[in-house]
């Protein structure tokens, strides 16, 4: 069975910096698509980054050049490093896995329905 737990979450003043981790069991991240997602409430889930069985990575415009998307293999996990964080950042951040897929594109891995597996969540709220 696939669990994802998120942390690294809390508050941050604009301008600071958070990694986020996802740690991944039941499946490997190294043979997974992975990505990290966000919502705020009232509006709908939106893509932030997402890395492919091949390493291959997709950031969203809003976020390109002020975020990282990482795997380790050896912990198993998918981390995010979030730099330069600005209000408009704040949200619930999630991570999910797609087991297996193999033929992708940037639109597909910042794609919610792409994906199988989800955590519960770690919120980052950033204040001004």
């Amino acid at each position: 069975q696939v669990q994802l737990v998120e942390s690294g979450g809390g508050s941050v003043q604009a301008g600071g910096s958070l990694r986020l981790s996802c740690a991944a069991s039941g499946y490997t991240v190294s043979n997974s698509c992975m990505g990290w997602f966000r919502q705020v409430p009232g509006k709908e889930r939106e893509g932030v980054a997402g890395i492919a069985t091949n390493g291959h990575s997709s950031y969203a415009d809003y976020v390109k050049g002020r975020f990282t998307i990482a795997r380790d293999y050896a912990q198993n996990t998918l981390y995010l490093e979030m730099n330069s964080l600005k209000p408009e950042d704040t949200a619930m951040y999630s991570c999910a896995m797609r087991p297996g897929a193999r033929i992708v594109d940037d639109a597909w891995l910042l794609t919610s329905s792409k994906f199988a597996f989800w955590g519960q969540g770690t919120q980052v709220p950033v204040s001004s």
